[in-house]
């Protein structure tokens, strides 16, 4: 069986070259061929990113990448995970998710069987002639918005968010729709981001991060259910928590060093927030809690409070077993 792979970052990408690629190539090896993989590559198979999570439960794609917050309010649970200042970790935001979507995400997903569930690293700030180093710099600013949480944090600190899908970020750069954008280091060498702005804001040394992006590995259920069980076994084997972890690993290492050469590379100033500048944009996007709790239970889930918790939990767990 050839499985079909479709995702919206190029065929270099970070994504596909390190962690697709490899986790397939395990499969088609321990599956001894009977398994192989054609991947498309942006959006090679047609539609817009925030289709791809319809194209792997309508069966146009056997297995998708995607970021579950392009569509805005259907994913209320997992966005939990992209509230801002959360964790310092992709490693242990990853695996924490995971558990948190095996206790709670069951009605979330269904009409898909998730492979995995990872956030790239910790996004910044990439902007193009002016940097941004306190919240006063975010005035008269338009800046890249991938999702609800991001827009309305940007809004906070005093800018103004566009939000659009990562593949419009270079155009909308060069025209000057946006004056910057909120992504990670990831997608740094995939967009040629380094070549378009001038500007990387990261967040304080040993403090959290601004906020990261929550992205499912995901496979239509029929097509997973029919294969043989030796076969989904192998599968199972080298996706879900193990997948996980791996993903998360692999973003917090190589995307942030990939990035950081690139910029340096290109004479970009990489620019680090101080402690005290980090603790007054953490003050201000505490009222996004409130936002996220009413939402999740306007959305039928029950004490949207406690599921925060849960969730920043799960996250320290993770994070004390990383450290130790």
């Amino acid at each position: 069986m050839t499985l079909k792979v479709h995702h919206f970052l190029p065929a270099h990408s970070l994504t596909q070259a390190n962690l697709l690629k490899p986790w397939a190539d395990e499969i088609t090896e321990a599956s001894d061929g009977r398994i192989q993989f054609q991947f498309y590559p942006s959006m090679q198979l047609g539609g817009t990113p925030p289709q791809l999570v319809d194209q792997v439960r309508d069966g146009v794609a056997d297995i998708v990448w995607t970021l579950p917050g392009y569509n805005s309010g259907r994913f209320p649970l997992i966005s939990v995970f992209e509230q801002p200042f959360m964790s310092r970790s992709a490693e242990a935001t990853s695996q924490a998710m995971w558990e948190f979507v095996a206790k709670h995400g069951e009605k979330e997903f269904a009409g898909m069987h998730l492979l995995a569930t990872h956030t790239t690293d910790g996004a910044l700030i990439h902007t193009g002639k002016k940097p941004i180093n306190r919240m006063a710099d975010f005035r008269g600013k338009k800046i890249r918005a991938a999702n609800r949480t991001s827009t309305k944090l940007i809004s906070l600190l005093g800018g103004t968010p566009v939000a659009m899908p990562v593949p419009q970020i270079p155009e909308a750069l060069s025209k000057g729709v946006v004056d910057g954008a909120i992504v990670p280091w990831d997608v740094v060498p995939a967009l040629k981001l380094h070549e378009l702005v001038g500007h990387h804001t990261e967040m304080a040394e040993g403090k959290p991060a601004l906020m990261y992006t929550v992205m499912i590995l995901a496979m239509n259920p029929a097509t997973y259910e029919g294969l043989p069980e030796d076969l989904r076994k192998i599968i199972d084997e080298r996706s879900g928590a193990v997948l996980s972890r791996r993903a998360g690993q692999l973003f917090d290492e190589i995307a942030v060093q990939n990035g950081h050469r690139l910029a340096e590379s290109r004479g970009n100033m990489i620019h680090q927030l101080s402690e005290d500048e980090q603790q007054k944009w953490m003050k201000v996007a505490e009222r996004l809690d409130q936002d996220w709790i009413k939402e999740v239970e306007g959305k039928g889930y029950a004490n949207g409070a406690a599921l925060l918790e849960d969730a920043r939990q799960l996250i320290q767990q993770h994070s004390d077993t990383a450290s130790r």
